[in-house]
């Protein structure tokens, strides 16, 4: 046995010593937050063996061994959900919880509550699951400063009052990003040790990207502006290189390759969605935290993604989101349309 190595494993950061670390920064802190973010952890590692448990039957055929057969995509969003919820609960540090998955916000009972509001997407892209395409859990966190009953108001904020947010991607190792509002930080899960590892420390997207990602099939329905910044990725004429496509289908996956590799995500207004498709709590507003915190921009086409003010927990929004440079170009495509109405 190689004991010096062994040896040196235990020195690794693991994400609970960066965010004690962290919290040592703040004198007054009384590590509320820390112990939040543990049972989010925990919640992420037992949705990553789910999908791994349901992507592993199909594969072998014991679907119904493991009770997933038939509604398996909707059984395990449902066990998703349930699992956050349950651990969100138990760290007695939430006071207000909104899901994708429920149509009403849940008020944490009295007992039980901290001064948290979590807001989330327990698993999404999960359709893809059959394919093998990586999916995830997308998760924001605003803070409730005064001692009052929670009620929805705490949760319809600016994005720009959340005080953390970040992603657990699923894929072919589990990732989990997070920021507190002071840069950006990926972990990865180190399956020998059960520890999210720091892997990609003070990620940064580039200013300028090269790839973009959208639903061509949607072009027909786009707006003017989108359609545009599309056609100068494809056709420059300013004699730089054109852009590649990349879109797979799940915001995770989409986002995190945004996020190392630069260039634009975008999930525009159209004709058939003019409110936008994607939800403004748990997909718009956790993304654009982790982007703006990572240098990129987060546009919804008429202002800073991180200014909307939501009226309900499942309001949609249009989105363009990524590299600084890339995001001007676009927004200057927009003031240059409203300029002609």
């Amino acid at each position: 046995m190689d004991h010096a190595a062994d040896a040196r494993r235990t020195d690794l950061m693991t994400i609970t010593r960066f965010v004690l670390n962290e919290q040592s920064k703040y004198p007054e802190s009384r590590g509320d937050f820390t112990i939040l973010l543990n049972h989010i952890v925990l919640g992420c590692k037992f949705v990553c063996s789910s999908v791994n448990k349901a992507g592993l039957a199909k594969l072998i055929g014991l679907a119904g061994e493991i009770n997933i057969q038939g509604e398996e995509q909707k059984k395990l969003d449902v066990l998703s959900n349930e699992v956050f919820i349950k651990a969100l609960v138990s760290s007695g540090r939430t006071c207000i919880l909104v899901s994708e998955e429920d149509e009403d916000a849940i008020i944490v009972e009295p007992s039980k509550r901290g001064r948290y509001c979590v807001v989330f997407d327990p698993l999404d892209g999960s359709s893809n699951i059959d394919c093998g395409v990586s999916i995830g859990t997308i998760f924001g966190i605003y803070m409730v400063k005064d001692d009052h009953e929670p009620t929805l108001a705490d949760v319809l904020q600016p994005g720009k009052q959340m005080v953390a947010a970040g992603y657990c991607m699923y894929g072919s190792s589990c990732t989990l990003v997070l920021s507190t509002g002071k840069g950006v930080n990926g972990f990865t899960l180190d399956p020998s040790l059960g520890e999210f590892i720091l892997t990609h420390p003070d990620i940064r997207i580039p200013k300028k990207g090269k790839i973009y990602s959208v639903n061509e099939g949607n072009a027909k329905d786009w707006d003017g502006p989108t359609a545009k910044y599309v056609e100068n990725c494809k056709f420059p004429k300013d004699g730089s290189p054109s852009k590649s496509l990349r879109y797979i289908g799940s915001m995770v996956a989409d986002v995190h390759r945004t996020l190392l590799y630069g260039g634009t995500f975008m999930y525009p207004a159209d004709k058939k969605s003019p409110s936008g498709k994607l939800r403004v709590l748990y997909e718009v507003f956790p993304m654009s935290f982790l982007m703006e915190n990572a240098g990129g921009q987060a546009f919804t086409g008429k202002q800073r993604a991180l200014d909307l003010v939501p009226t309900k927990i499942h309001d949609r929004s249009p989105i363009f989101l990524g590299s600084y440079d890339d995001i001007e170009e676009i927004k200057a495509l927009y003031a240059a349309e409203g300029k002609k109405e």
